[in-house]
């Protein structure tokens, strides 16, 4: 049981348990104890001069504000009664709940009050609820009556008198229905709550039924108060305590009437989200509690335990009937919300109980509408004008972000993923389906909402951001318990290809709220794509389940389009999810036919790769690449030509984008796989090396071809043109010896043009790239092609003197191979 040793006052316990700011009764003392003295001694003297003023007023609110630190005394309780008690003193209506405070301080505090006090104190409370019926209007009144009446009804030696007259005299309140009054003021419910669990604890067997009419019921009478999360959490946490004490105090034959009467007999005017709470709260209880009972008592534990959990199957069930047909992102009825929170806090906070499918499944309904309810508020926030959204929009969020249970997703959650494994298969689709239907719609919804908040209510959008983080968490944690139960051999192949796809598919829609690394994560992806991996038919699924092409370059419906001017690059949260499939594809993309590739992912492919987000851009590359080094099985060649076909255009739309867009990396690593995997002599090979040479050339423009300083570092301007340099020169030991020869003589025209720094520096590389070939049949014909090469340069520059001289040291350095050139030539020309 939550610990309540920190305060004597069981109404304080339960506000602190449910989130519930105290009241001007729990104020922290802030009198010193010359004024609490002095507030006695005004009292002494208002029952001394039978006169009481407002200053005596005072006195009581001085005293009753000193709560925590109060201790009132018998011979102070005596002081109490005898005022109340006095024909000659007029007190006011606003004294009486003040009064009846420090008796209940009195009565909490002390260890052993005054027996003929306590029947004392009875008797004038008697006289008090039957003589004041003017005081019976007054909610603080008909508050702190219930909380002193039950407080004595719990005083272990009192007599069964006092407690029995306190019983009746609550009993008697709560019939008359001036109890409905606390719901005007809400700071009084948990000390109604706190005066019925009291007398719930009595050693007296009487009144019961009657209570508990009145703790469950209260909420389905017409002008009653509304239910709500704190109150239903206040009522787990009362029945826990009430439990906890009878289990102590081994009152089973109690325990099992109340839990009989509670569960089991359970009344229509019972309110479903009080019922659950009050299971949740025996279960809490029985969970918690350690010390040894007797088999008789272990059994009637056990009784109860199941009856609890029957009434949570029971509640979710008619919830769930309930439910079919509509639409969950669509309900917002106060009823249904407060019960699928209570239902999905009840089996958080109530400990390990057996799982039953309809509470799991209302537990899915809460995790999704109501923890999460992106969904809601998405839709309120489409519904504000830009203005209206962000004053709204704020109270909103912050609300949730603020409230229980969106700080308890985490358990909540967990009780999902946890005995997700234990329910029946038919359950487990369903509650699947809920989750991965939930994604889908959070990525559409906020797509549109990201178009109108961004750079408009930044603030907002990020708020609203955090609940999608958590969700994100919550649906990454599920797919691994998903992994775990379903991709195993106890299922069929076709129903894990179909659970890995639909996880993959769920993640790239949740991918943008991806902000921290995970374990789960990764774990949740090897399994899935080693499992699609493994069928042809998954692949092309999980590629189909990709947005259109049409999709990704246009607004998510026509009316953003019309109010905000669309840009594909700008649309973040698709740009996420694109991403995660372009890093995903390349892993399954040999078992992906080749239509499908022309058809879905090429399209694709190309137009991230102009995006302007290097990372996407360079993932986009990556895809290329595996395409192109992939196997080439198929029979009829398809595979083959599409890859010719596609690399015209990888070229173009690489070398248009750089320097810029293209990254060069991703560019580079494209270029030397399409060398190395197309056929030999393959045309877009030629082609790919005449698009580089003419880049690299109107890189080098004559805008730079006087800056003598510029071309000795290659820095700034020139770095790109640099790059493209040296990956013609790279390819030089990459392309076959068909190639090799066209490569040279662009490599030799592009040098020619250079100034002598750049062809000095183009030389260096080329020297060296030479001298460390060990190709047999390539070097030769470097060696031959670069003495020419050379030469041509240093008649460029015929008039440097010096750098003749560095020219004739260089060849000097090649002179062992010259004679095997000839031999080489005449092999090169075949």
């Amino acid at each position: 049981m939550a610990k309540q040793a920190n305060s004597v006052f069981l109404e304080e316990w339960l506000k602190s348990i449910s989130g519930i700011s105290s009241g001007f009764n729990s104020k922290i003392s802030s009198s010193s104890a010359r004024e609490i003295i002095q507030a006695w001694a005004e009292l002494r003297s208002s029952l001394e001069h039978r006169l009481f003023a407002d200053r005596h007023i005072q006195s009581l609110k001085t005293l009753v504000n000193s709560q925590s630190s109060l201790y009132v005394a018998d011979p102070q309780a005596k002081l109490v009664v005898s005022i109340l008690s006095s024909p000659n003193l007029s007190l006011p209506d606003e004294s009486y709940p003040l009064f009846l405070r420090i008796l209940y301080i009195w009565v909490r505090k002390s260890l052993r009050p005054s027996l003929v006090l306590v029947d004392s104190s009875v008797e004038i409370l008697s006289q008090i609820f039957s003589s004041k019926i003017g005081l019976r209007k007054n909610p603080l009144f008909i508050s702190e009556g219930v909380l002193i009446l039950g407080a004595i009804s719990y005083v272990v030696s009192a007599s069964e008198k006092s407690k029995l007259c306190c019983l009746e005299l609550l009993c008697r309140i709560l019939e008359e229905e001036e109890w409905l009054l606390i719901g005007s003021v809400g700071g009084t419910v948990p000390e109604f709550f706190a005066g019925i669990g009291y007398a719930l604890s009595s050693s007296l067997n009487a009144h019961v039924v009657k209570l508990l009419d009145s703790l469950l019921g209260i909420w389905c009478k017409i002008g009653s108060p509304t239910g709500n999360l704190s109150t239903g959490l206040m009522i787990l946490h009362l029945i826990e305590w009430v439990t906890s004490g009878l289990i102590s105090l081994h009152s089973f034959k109690k325990l099992d009437f109340l839990s009989q009467t509670a569960l089991e007999s359970s009344k229509e005017s019972y309110a479903s989200f009080a019922v659950v709470m009050a299971a949740a709260g025996i279960l809490r209880a029985f969970n918690s509690y350690k010390a040894l009972l007797k088999s008789s008592e272990r059994e009637t534990i056990s009784r109860i335990r199941i009856s609890a959990v029957d009434c949570l199957e029971s509640i979710a069930k008619n919830f769930i009937s309930t439910m079919e047909g509509s639409s969950i992102a669509g309900n917002n009825d106060h009823g249904r919300s407060l019960l699928l929170l209570c239902i999905s806090l009840a089996v958080a906070r109530c400990g390990p109980v057996a799982s039953r499918p309809p509470v799991l499944i209302c537990v899915t309904y809460a995790l999704l509408t109501e923890i999460f309810p992106l969904q809601r508020l998405y839709a309120k926030l489409l519904e504000f004008s830009l203005g209206e959204s962000g004053v709204l929009g704020h109270t909103l969020v912050n609300e949730h972000l603020d409230s229980i249970p969106f700080k308890e997703a985490g358990v909540i959650a967990g009780v999902l993923c946890s005995r997700y494994a234990s329910i029946d298969e038919d359950d487990k689709k369903f509650v699947e389906n809920l989750v991965w239907d939930y994604c889908q719609d959070i990525y559409s919804r906020h797509r549109r909402v990201g178009l109108v908040l961004r750079h408009r209510e930044d603030e907002l959008l990020e708020n609203i951001e955090k609940i999608a983080e958590s969700a994100f968490l919550m649906v990454v944690v599920f797919a691994l318990a998903v992994t775990k139960e379903k991709l195993n051999s106890k299922y069929t192949l076709e129903t894990q290809f179909d659970v890995s796809v639909r996880i993959l598919d769920s993640f790239s829609c949740m991918e943008y709220f991806r902000r921290i690394r995970m374990p789960e994560y990764m774990d949740t992806i090897r399994g899935v794509v080693a499992s699609v991996q493994e069928n042809e038919s998954a692949c092309v699924s999980f590629i189909e389940s990709m947005p259109s092409y049409q999709d990704q370059t246009h607004g998510p419906d026509s009316s953003i389009g019309q109010k905000l001017q669309y840009t594909w690059t700008e649309d973040e949260v698709q740009t996420a999810r694109m991403l995660f499939y372009i890093r995903v594809i390349p892993t399954c993309i040999e078992r992906v036919p080749t239509q499908v590739y022309r058809k879905v992912v090429a399209p694709t492919m190309f137009l991230y790769m102009g995006h302007p987000n290097a990372k996407v851009a360079r993932a986009s590359h990556s895809v290329f690449i595996a395409f192109i080094s992939g196997k080439d099985d198929d029979e009829d060649g398809n595979r083959v030509m599409l890859k010719e076909e596609l690399v015209f255009y990888y070229i173009e739309r690489s070398l248009s984008g750089y320097p810029g867009i293209t990254p060069f990396e991703g560019m580079a690593s494209g270029v030397a796989a399409l060398v190395r995997y197309l056929p030999a002599g393959s045309p877009s090979i030629f082609y790919c090396i005449d698009s580089l040479t003419v880049k690299a050339t109107s890189l080098c423009s004559e805008n730079f071809m006087d800056d003598v300083d510029l071309w000795k570092t290659w820095q700034g301007d020139l770095e790109p043109s640099k790059k493209i340099l040296d990956m013609l020169l790279r390819l030089i030991s990459l392309v076959d010896i068909q190639v090799l020869p066209s490569l040279m003589t662009n490599l030799a025209q592009l040098v020619i043009k250079l100034p002598s720094e750049g062809q000095n520096m183009v030389l260096d590389q080329l020297y060296s790239l030479v001298s460390e070939a060990d190709d047999v049949t390539r070097k030769p014909l470097l060696v031959s092609w670069l003495q020419s090469l050379s030469y041509l340069c240093s008649r460029s520059r015929s008039a440097d003197a010096h750098s003749n001289e560095k020219q004739t040291t260089r060849l000097s350095n090649f002179a062992w191979i010259v004679d095997p050139l000839n031999r080489i030539r005449s092999y090169a020309r075949l």
